[in-house]
């Protein structure tokens, strides 16, 4: 039985990047409920598969299909959007959400890591923007929704790979939003920049550390105006938001989901 709500999205066609958990699940959920068909790809094919079968649990068989992806191969985004033209029909909405964090300050990263950064957090979604749009301009209007981060709009002193791969994607959400512009193609390009939410990756910083996660999260709760971290599905309905229609007058543009700390 189909759970959506509004249909905010109803018939759009959407690919969705780092499916299997997190953020991405929520994405992929979401966009489902609210009446899109899904294509969801992540490294891990098992839990994008996973993904899959919940949302076709919940919201009928054939909303959602899934597909193994290294986002930061172009023969692996190629397989990608020939299968979104399959399995989908086409595409009208990308969301670049499949990324990773990168810990060390500028003396400890190792330049192994800041290029691991960038081919997963910026390679990815400049192969996914190109390799896209041909398909995208057959289904217009679309949406090209970037995850970045407010780690790419404000800086610390402990991430500068992870600082600048999101503030990669940043600027070149806005490049690809002139370039779509002004050849007149009706696709938005915009992107969203989270704080910190609750997803798996906590339980891995609290496994790191050697504390539990309500450690974690207390400690990074303190650190925003609104007392706590993110739920993914708040960092959803923005996404859900930019990728509906209800956006058209909205492109390179950022949408900080952060709980006011870029305020500060």
């Amino acid at each position: 039985m189909s759970a959506r709500i509004n249909g905010r999205v109803a018939g759009k066609l959407a690919l969705v990047t780092g499916a299997a958990q997190g953020l991405g699940r929520a994405h992929c959920t979401l966009l489902a409920q609210e009446g899109a068909r899904v294509l969801c790809t992540d490294l891990n094919a098992a839990g994008a598969a996973e993904t899959a079968a919940l949302i076709n649990a919940e919201c009928g068989s054939g909303t959602a299909y899934a597909l193994g992806h290294d986002v930061t191969s172009q023969a692996d985004w190629t397989a990608a959007v020939e299968a979104a033209r399959e399995q989908l029909g086409g595409l009208s909405v990308l969301v670049n959400n499949a990324g990773i964090g990168v810990a060390g300050n500028i003396e400890t990263c190792t330049f192994e890591d800041w290029r691991k950064a960038f081919a997963v957090n910026v390679d990815s979604a400049f192969l996914g923007c190109q390799t896209a749009l041909p398909l995208m301009k057959e289904h217009q209007p679309g949406s090209i929704v970037n995850i970045s981060s407010i780690a790419g709009l404000i800086a610390s002193d402990t991430m500068p790979a992870y600082n600048a791969s999101k503030a990669a994607i940043w600027m070149l959400t806005k490049s690809v939003a002139l370039h779509c512009g002004k050849r007149g193609w009706n696709i938005r390009c915009n992107s969203v920049h989270p704080t910190f939410v609750d997803t798996p990756i906590l339980d891995g910083i609290g496994r790191n550390a050697g504390i539990e996660k309500d450690v974690v999260v207390g400690k990074l709760a303190r650190q925003i105006p609104l007392g706590r971290i993110g739920e993914p599905r708040e960092i959803a309905q923005g996404v859900l938001f930019l990728a509906s229609d209800e956006s058209s007058f909205m492109t390179g543009a950022e949408l900080k989901l952060d709980g006011g700390i870029s305020a500060m």
